[in-house]
């Protein structure tokens, strides 16, 4: 059973950094794409920035020249490194896996998409 484990939110000021984290557990074999997304209060949820398997990256308009995402290995598969920080910049981030290729029952292989539960940002000004 594949789960996805978020962690580094917290409560920073305005103009701060914080980095995210996603742990991933089960058998995974490989990972299409990787994103963060976010949700405000009374917002729907939407892309902060994805990267593909083969590094090529995706960013919100909103977080450019301010957010990076980088990926390392299967059980560590997402980073969400965020500089200058606003107050707009508060919601619930989540991480997210799609195309993930794991190993289920004995011999059988699964692709599927996967979340987390959210880790809370909050910026104060």
């Amino acid at each position: 059973q594949v789960q996805l484990v978020e962690s580094g939110g917290g409560l920073v000021q305005a103009g701060g950094s914080l980095r995210l984290s996603c742990a991933a557990s089960g058998s995974i074999l490989s990972i299409k794409n990787m994103g963060w997304y976010r949700q405000a209060p009374g917002s729907q949820r939407e892309l902060v920035a994805t990267i593909a398997s083969g590094g090529s990256t995706n960013y919100a308009d909103s977080v450019k020249g301010r957010f990076t995402i980088s990926r390392d290995n299967a059980k560590n598969p997402a980073y969400l490194q965020m500089n200058a920080l606003k107050s707009e910049d508060t919601a619930v981030y989540y991480c997210s896996a799609k195309g993930l290729v794991g190993l289920g029952s004995p011999g059988k292989v699964t692709v599927d998409d996967y979340w987390g539960k959210g880790t809370q940002v909050t910026v104060s000004s």
